[in-house]
């Protein structure tokens, strides 16, 4: 598989990039180098690799979603210029 220039000028217009032409034949070879590249990694044997997303193990530190009271409230609202049935009311922005 190899990229050529139509591919390159497809592609720039579905991104709305204008390239010269001198631009378009060295991005052509950067490409088709990058393939290249990666062809190299079907030489390798994973057959017995497990499948990851990550390289190193991530673990999230996840708490449980639990609601609090919180007991400053009517002092935090006692600041609003404007409040109503216990919330912030603000100017409508989307009409």
């Amino acid at each position: 598989m190899s990229v050529t220039v139509k591919d390159v000028r497809i592609v720039a217009a579905l991104a709305r990039l204008e390239f010269s032409a001198v631009e378009e034949e060295r991005l052509t070879g950067e490409l088709n180098r990058i393939l290249e590249y990666m062809e190299k990694l079907s030489e390798l044997d994973t057959e017995h690799v497990e499948p990851t997303s990550h390289v190193v193990p991530i673990t999230n530190a996840f708490r449980d979603d639990a609601t609090i009271q919180f007991p400053f409230r009517e002092d935090l609202l006692a600041s609003a210029p404007q409040q109503q049935d216990g919330y912030f009311k603000v100017p409508r922005i989307i009409e």
